[in-house]
């Protein structure tokens, strides 16, 4: 693997206090596809790639889900065993959702007020990084809004053709590249921050 860049350490506030991060991180094709990433990602996934996933997971203690990947989760991981299953049904999970009023997935809570201000004084509360996984419109919205910390895109060596692009004609995001490393299957990690 060859990196270039050292990650930055999480931002202090005036108070000299470490602030809580909002990390995502996003399988992605060359040309831009996050779309449905069960269908292509695995061939692509080993070691590398795994010790990277499993780094940032373990560095949060909260999980924030957009609702249609909160509803793809709570189906399919309370039915699982083993370690992520494990991992993902103990973590806190924030759903950010105008529509869906309850949950039933353990230790779910839903977000439906001020995103903006409710993640604003989360970040400011004692606890590790908060990761955004999956959920796409969300990160779109969070990344519009200036609220993701650290933004990890790992490079697929593949041309999809068709499916959700994670960035829109629309959008306009300066971020600083904080980070880069090539695994052994030609996958890029792309570790950005807000510039």
């Amino acid at each position: 693997m060859t990196s270039t860049a050292a990650a930055a350490t999480p931002a202090a506030t005036a108070t000299g206090t470490t602030e809580r991060r909002i990390t995502a991180g996003l399988f992605i094709s060359l040309d831009g596809v996050v779309e449905a990433p069960e269908t292509w990602h695995f061939p692509y996934l080993n070691e590398e790639m795994g010790a990277v996933v499993g780094g940032l997971a373990a560095a949060a203690d909260t999980l924030l889900l957009g609702r249609r990947t909160y509803e793809t989760f709570a189906a399919t991981w309370p039915h699982q065993t083993g370690d992520m299953a494990d991992a993902l049904n103990a973590v806190r999970k924030l759903v950010v959702s105008t529509t869906l009023t309850e949950t039933e997935w353990n230790n779910s809570t839903v977000l439906g007020g001020d995103l903006v201000a409710e993640l604003t004084e989360l970040k400011r509360q004692p606890g590790r990084d908060i990761s955004v996984t999956g959920s796409i419109m969300l990160t779109r919205s969070l990344l519009r809004a200036g609220l993701i910390d650290d933004l990890h895109l790992f490079v697929h060596p593949v041309v999809l053709g068709s499916g959700i692009r994670l960035f829109t004609e629309q959008d306009r995001i300066p971020l600083r590249l904080a980070h880069s490393a090539t695994f052994r299957t030609g996958v890029v990690h792309l570790h950005y921050q807000q510039a």
